[in-house]
C-alpha cells in the first residue's frame, strides 16, 4: 500500500536521539525516528529490542534517560535530573498527550463502564465536551469500528477482539494526530486478530498518521510506507516497506524478516 498519498510535509512525531536506561540495563541506545503526517510507521524488531519503551516514551509513560521529542512541532519541555529527564510543564504533557490516541496490548478498558462509557469519558472529562456530543461521537466511532450493537455491554462480555475494537474507537475519541499502536494483536487469539488489523488497515487507508510497534510482518510490509528495525537498542535499518523489507542491508534484519517471504 502507498501511504504516500497522505502524506504530509508537516512533522507528526520526531525523536532525537532517544536513550532509556532502567538502572544499568540500556534499553534504548540513541534512537531517532520522524513520521510526517499521514506516515503509517511500523517499529519491528525482536523481543527486548526497545520497541514498546520507545512507543511509551514517546507518550510520556515511561520518561527518556536523555534525548528530544516532538510532538506536532512541539518540543517537549524536560529538565535534566540525575535520574534522567523530567518533564518541565506538565500542562504541557496533558495537553500533547490529547494529540496521541494510545492502544495497548492488553485493551485497558474499564471493566466498571460499558463500552459506550469507556468510549465517552475522556471526552467528556478531559476534553470537556458536552455528554450528548460525546455521545454522538463515540457511538459514531463505535459504527466505525464495527461495534454499536455492542455500545452497551461491559467489556467481560466481549471478545478480546471485540475489546480491543473498543479500545481503537476509544483512542479515535479525543481526535488525536498521531495513533499509537503497542503489539495491538500480540493479546489476542489467533482467530480474532484479523479484525482487528482490519480496523488498523482501515484506518491507515483514511490516511490517518499512526506508529505502530507490530510482531505481524506480512501487516507491516503492507501497510506501512515506513519502516524502522530495531535491534539491542539502536536503529539497525530503516526506510520504506520496500527497502526494510526487500533491499536491506543488515543481515539481522533479513533474518527477521524473511519469515514473511
Amino acid at each position: 500500500m502507498d501511504n504516500g498519498l497522505h502524506r504530509s510535509s508537516n512533522e507528526a512525531v520526531v525523536v532525537e536521539n532517544l536513550h532509556k536506561q532502567f538502572g544499568d540495563l540500556e534499553v534504548l541506545r540513541g534512537v531517532s525516528l520522524r513520521a510526517h503526517e499521514g506516515d503509517v510507521l511500523s517499529i519491528i524488531g525482536s523481543s527486548g529490542s526497545g520497541k514498546s519503551t520507545l512507543l511509551r516514551c514517546i507518550n510520556l509513560l515511561e520518561l527518556p534517560t536523555s534525548g528530544e521529542i516532538k510532538v506536532a512541532g512541539e518540543a517537549i519541555l524536560f529538565n535534566k535530573t540525575k535520574k534522567g529527564l523530567v518533564p518541565t510543564d506538565i500542562k504541557q504533557v496533558e495537553r500533547l498527550r490529547t494529540k496521541l490516541g494510545m492502544v495497548f496490548q492488553s485493551f485497558n478498558l474499564w471493566s466498571h463502564m460499558t463500552v459506550l462509557q469507556n468510549v465517552m469519558e475522556v471526552p467528556i472529562h478531559v476534553l470537556k465536551l458536552p455528554k450528548a456530543e460525546a455521545r454522538e461521537q463515540a457511538e459514531h466511532f463505535l459504527n466505525r469500528v464495527g461495534l454499536w450493537e455492542k455500545r452497551d455491554q461491559f467489556p467481560a462480555f466481549l471478545s478480546g477482539g471485540q475489546q480491543q475494537r473498543a479500545a481503537i474507537a476509544r483512542a479515535l475519541a479525543i481526535g488525536p494526530r498521531v495513533m499509537l499502536f503497542d503489539e495491538p494483536t500480540s493479546a489476542l487469539d489467533p482467530e480474532l486478530v484479523g479484525e482487528v488489523l482490519k480496523v488498523i488497515k482501515d484506518l491507515a487507508n483514511e490516511g490517518r498518521t499512526m506508529i505502530l510497534v507490530t510482531h505481524e510482518m506480512k501487516f507491516a510490509r503492507d501497510v506501512s510506507n515506513q519502516v524502522i528495525f530495531l535491534h539491542n537498542g539502536l536503529v539497525e535499518e530503516s526506510g520504506t516497506s520496500q527497502q526494510v523489507f526487500y533491499e536491506t542491508q543488515s543481515e539481522r534484519c533479513k533474518a527477521f524478516v524473511s519469515s514473511i517471504h
